[in-house]
């Protein structure tokens, strides 16, 4: 269980950071719960979170939630296209996600991708909202003086994912110049990372997340060439640390770094975009604005609490 009291609160606070499903609840002063008996009297709305493993038992869930009076909401909480088509692979797995659609009250989308999935399934009412980011919050503040940033910290970290495309990643970024950084979390990530380049700055993960952001804010920038269609946490944590996105098509991506991300780009002209940013102070320091104003117009906790507002009551 994480409660949210404060809303995004202080990266310093122990417990799951206010990203992803957890900023859902954050942005709107919830909580994060394990169970449903845990949730208390005096909330009238909340989100279940589907999951392959526990997707027979969301269905009571959902059942005695509504008994309560409460108005449930689904949600993939792994909504990656390559994610969501696994965890339907198996025609059970798949009436049982028709029957949640059909039972619950709506359906709350991390990406626009799934929408028509949702509805096609039988789900009444629902629609896209983004995961939100505390932009506007000075603590989530994470960003250094432009001068102490340096070279490109590769954003994906899963070389067993395909769409991910991490190994050619890693390779394009190592061609542009400048020192790269990546995240690996065990030894056959290290000994792939080295076979593409001795020179690679390798941290060690996972880190606890405002470590993270601090390895993420020394980079110039974040390059990466994920075709997962999922929520955008890459693209989220380089908005808290003030630097541009290169590539990703997730729904942060887009949102936020229009002139940047990966839809519609392949991976030679995002190199060069990545390359011009690296070398062009200028045309580094307007695409830093421009997606810190379509953060807060669109991705900031305030932006995203007032969308939910609309599903959730």
């Amino acid at each position: 269980m994480r409660l949210f009291p404060d809303g995004a609160g202080s990266p310093a606070e122990p417990g799951h950071a206010p990203v992803n499903y957890h900023a859902y609840a954050a942005c709107g002063r919830g909580g994060f719960y394990q169970a449903a008996k845990k949730i208390p009297s005096d909330v009238r709305a909340v989100l279940v979170l589907l999951r392959k493993t526990g997707l027979s038992a969301a269905l009571p869930a959902v059942k005695a939630l509504q008994r309560r009076g409460l108005r449930v909401f689904i949600s993939w909480k792994e909504s990656g296209l390559h994610q969501v088509a696994d965890c339907l692979a198996s025609s059970r797995h798949h009436e049982n996600f028709r029957a949640l659609c059909q039972e619950a009250d709506g359906f709350l989308s991390s990406t626009p991708e799934l929408v028509p999935l949702y509805q096609s399934a039988g789900c009444r009412t629902g629609g896209f909202v983004p995961t939100p980011y505390p932009v506007e919050e000075p603590p989530w503040d994470f960003s250094v003086p432009v001068a102490q940033r340096r070279g490109i910290l590769v954003g994906t970290r899963e070389f067993d994912i395909p769409t991910r495309n991490h190994y050619f990643a890693v390779a394009l970024a190592c061609r542009l110049g400048g020192p790269v950084t990546a995240i690996s979390t065990d030894g056959a990530g290290d000994r792939l990372l080295r076979s593409i380049s001795r020179e690679i700055s390798i941290v060690r993960g996972p880190l606890p997340y405002a470590e993270y952001l601090r390895v993420m804010a020394r980079h110039r920038l974040v390059f990466q060439l994920d075709r997962s269609a999922v929520p955008g946490q890459v693209a989220g944590d380089a908005l808290l640390c003030r630097i541009p996105c290169v590539g990703g098509d997730g729904a942060v991506e887009r949102l936020a770094f229009e002139n940047l991300n990966g839809l519609g780009r392949d991976p030679a002209e995002l190199a060069a975009l990545a390359g011009s940013l690296l070398a062009d102070d200028e045309a580094y320091a307007a695409e830093i604005e421009k997606s810190r104003a379509a953060a807060l117009e669109k991705l900031s906790f305030s932006a995203v609490a007032a969308e939910l507002q609309k599903f959730l009551n």
